[in-house]
């Protein structure tokens, strides 16, 4: 094919429904040098930005040999180290976003906006605390009008961090508020549709073409007095907030995302507004980065360079609000995606800025450092959808006594390490390990985990410790054992940690025949030391991710691995394997192991988890294991609670429900809640949930099966006890186990 000509497939992406995740019209790239090059047995088909010269798409056969070509978007700088994407600087008052520019933190006030003097105490007390900006919602006049005293009552006591409003439904206060305050944040799922009703899902192209000049005549105006004014904007969707007529062509989905997002965009542009950024939140983790990517790699293709809000909305509170922050945020910031960024808790808003401020700098040091590895070729992993990678499991062999299917979980196994003092104490043991064996402990504890690394044998003649261990083995508990202690202290039936030296010397072949190997490694080794994987009988290999690198990429590292392992046909389960060094704080410990496993395993890369660190509660690591599986929709072992973070809407204390609530629906695992303090944040915002426990008025709850009530103004005394009902005559309820 001739360099300039567009293959005739390409034709294709240019139809409404893409589906191959390009825009809508292709019309604006200019495709000034089409290249063909050989890249392994597939040839790829490179298109460049005339004006950039960068590359913005690959195209490549659909499968081998096939005429039909798709696309290989690009969403990021780098694949294999942290490069921060260069972006333009938007102005936000006084503050600058963009990647010339540190990655600032905000949060949102929780007063009633009317309340003027709780409202400026507390946007002092998160300036105060580091934050860079701070939004507040803005419903209705009374509340533009408290706006107005707000920002003036801030500026005569010397506080002068931008102010962003939060507008729905509200095109005219934006209007008024946009003469006050430095940013306005528009929904495009609702800011000029009606509320969405989910009930009208076809549109002809005349409907569709007759709501977007809708949009633009609503729209204009509050362009142009943000031009005038030099106000920012920020165009943010939100995962379960899409208007009825996206939600009729793309679906509840990430691509539905970011066209919402672009129909408001594209009239930025056409005023020549350009003082915006973007957001794509979601209150599930793997969704929400899912559609940043795609954000990303369509703005690639058009030459947008665009800043992006990152955040995982209605995160929740405690280790879990933290957990699917990392988790979601943690993943774009090492591909270098990222300008601002909040941590949406079920907490003060000052708790906010802490874990927010862990974050951005972890996403500055990767990209300062430009953390990578040796570039490789990537072509296995699934960017914009979630399709994982699952190890075969280790089956029990003929002869064994012991069933050895249950030292991994099929939907991602959980280990811990435990230590010979541990060992000794039956009670901790079996209660946070193997609550399964029932050995007269009481049965609480719903998660179970499936294997121990224990690093010390006990001696020979330890008969109490190596009865424990025994009875592990037989409830199908893994045993993992250093290959010098079992070599020295045999425990029958464990299986034994080795390293690639000690492979590669042949040490292990002392080990008795049909001995279970787990095999360590970190995934930037050379390739042909990895070679020798090809000539061995694994059950899992560990997957180390040292916390304390500053050379290495770990997450680039690992999904290295996982490329030669795909392209050389290892099935090997994976277990990502993180150390802690002591005295770390647990918010670090949680957002670097959501970080830098969840980067992996939010693209189904891996099978497990075992995080170390010997100073740390053995419960509390237990429990981030497992909220880390469960906030990247590997493993539900709990109840999984959407709660919004509350802000001047919200018509009941969060935090007072959201604790009465989970003590009555913690033993649930499996089921969704949704728990808002008002409409706004209701139906769209509980996307991924199973039941809703909704703010409807004043005193009043309203109580939702997916997205659709079916209960309205409950008294709030009587609401919880209505809520276990509803997930009663759904068929959903358990009793909570009770003590022995």
């Amino acid at each position: 094919m001739a360099a300039g000509t567009v293959p005739a497939a390409f034709t294709t992406l240019k139809s409404r429904d893409s589906r191959l995740g390009f825009a809508k019209s292709m019309d604006f790239v200019r495709v000034s040098d089409l290249k063909s090059i050989k890249s392994g047995r597939t040839k790829v088909l490179v298109i460049r930005n005339s004006n950039s010269g960068s590359d913005i798409a690959e195209l490549q056969p659909a499968s081998e040999g096939s005429p039909l070509l798709v696309p290989r978007q690009k969403y990021c700088e780098s694949l294999h180290k942290t490069v921060r994407r260069k972006t333009r600087t938007v102005m936000v008052g006084n503050v600058a976003l963009g990647s010339d520019h540190p990655i600032r933190v905000q949060t949102m006030t929780t007063t009633d906006t009317k309340d003027v003097n709780a409202t400026v105490e507390q946007v002092m007390r998160v300036a105060d605390n580091g934050a860079d900006l701070v939004r507040i919602t803005a419903q209705g006049k009374k509340e533009a009008d408290a706006c107005y005293e707000i920002k003036n009552s801030l500026v005569q006591k010397n506080y002068n961090i931008p102010l962003v409003a939060d507008i729905h439904f509200a095109p005219a206060i934006a209007m008024r508020v946009a003469e006050c305050f430095d940013k306005i944040r528009v929904n495009p799922g609702n800011f000029a549709d009606r509320r969405a009703q989910f009930e009208k899902l076809e549109y002809t192209d005349d409907d569709y073409q007759k709501e977007l000049e809708h949009i633009e005549q609503v729209f204009t105006p509050l362009v142009e007095k943000c031009k005038k004014y030099g106000r920012a904007m920020r165009i943010g969707t939100n995962h379960g907030s899409l208007s009825d007529r996206i939600m009729s062509y793309y679906g509840d989905s990430p691509r539905g995302m970011v066209e919402s997002a672009f129909e408001f965009a594209r009239i930025c542009q056409k005023l020549d507004f350009h003082n915006f950024v973007f957001s794509m939140k979601a209150s599930n983790p793997v969704v929400m980065v899912q559609a940043y990517r795609l954000l990303v790699a369509e703005m690639y293709v058009q030459g947008w360079d665009y800043p992006l809000h990152l955040g995982v909305t209605e995160a929740g509170e405690g280790e879990d609000g933290r957990m699917k922050s990392a988790i979601g945020i943690g993943t774009l910031l090492q591909d270098g995606l990222g300008d601002t960024i909040r941590v949406s808790l079920t907490e003060a808003p000052e708790q906010e800025i802490d874990p927010c401020r862990r974050l951005a700098n972890l996403g500055m040091r990767a990209s300062e450092l430009q953390k990578g590895v040796a570039p490789f070729e990537e072509k296995n992993r699934r960017y914009f959808d979630f399709q994982r990678r699952s190890g075969q499991l280790p089956v029990q062999k003929e002869g064994e006594e012991v069933d050895y299917r249950g030292v991994l979980h099929r939907d991602g196994s959980v280990l811990m390490s435990v230590s010979l003092d541990q060992l000794k104490m039956p009670e901790l043991l079996y209660k946070s390990l193997a609550t399964k064996l029932a050995v007269g402990m009481p049965f609480k504890d719903v998660a179970t985990v499936d294997s121990i690394l224990l690093r010390e044998l006990p001696p020979l003649d330890d008969d109490n410790a190596r009865l424990a261990l025994k009875r592990l083995i037989d409830i199908s508990m893994g045993v993992i054992t250093p290959l010098s202690e079992q070599l020295t202290k045999p425990l029958p039936n464990a299986m034994v940690l080795v390293n690639l030296k000690e492979l590669s010397s042949g040490a292990y072949k002392l080990l008795p025949e049909g001995t279970r190997l787990v095999v360590s490694l970190r995934g930037d080794e050379p390739y042909e030391e990895l070679e020798i994987l090809k000539g061995i009988d694994a059950t899992t290999l560990l997957h180390d991710l040292p916390y304390t690198e500053d050379r290495i990429s770990r997450v680039h590292a690992g999904r290295r691995l996982f490329e030669y392992l795909a392209d050389n046909s290892l099935n090997f389960p994976v277990i990502h394997h993180i150390q802690f060094p002591n005295g770390i704080h647990r918010d670090d410990l949680v957002i670097g192991a959501g970080t830098n496993a969840g980067a992996l395993l939010v693209d189904g890369l891996g099978d497990g988890l075992l995080l170390e660190a010997s100073d740390k509660d053995f419960d509390f690591l237990r429990d981030t294991s497992f909220n880390l599986l469960q906030g990247c929709r590997m493993r539900n072992t709990k109840t999984e609670y959407v709660s919004c973070p509350s802000c001047g809407r919200t018509l009941f204390d969060l935090q007072e429900i959201s604790a009465e609530i989970r003590e009555k629906t913690s033993h649930l695992p499996g089921v969704s809640i949704a728990i808002m303090g008002c409409i706004v944040n209701g139906p769209g915002e509980m996307a991924d949930a199973d039941f809703g426990y909704v703010g409807g008025a004043p005193g009043k709850i309203d109580l939702y099966v997916g997205k659709t009530v079916v209960k309205r103004a409950i008294e709030m005394e009587h609401a919880t006890d209505a809520l276990i009902q509803l997930i009663k005559d759904h068929g959903r309820w358990v009793d909570p186990p009770t003590e022995e």
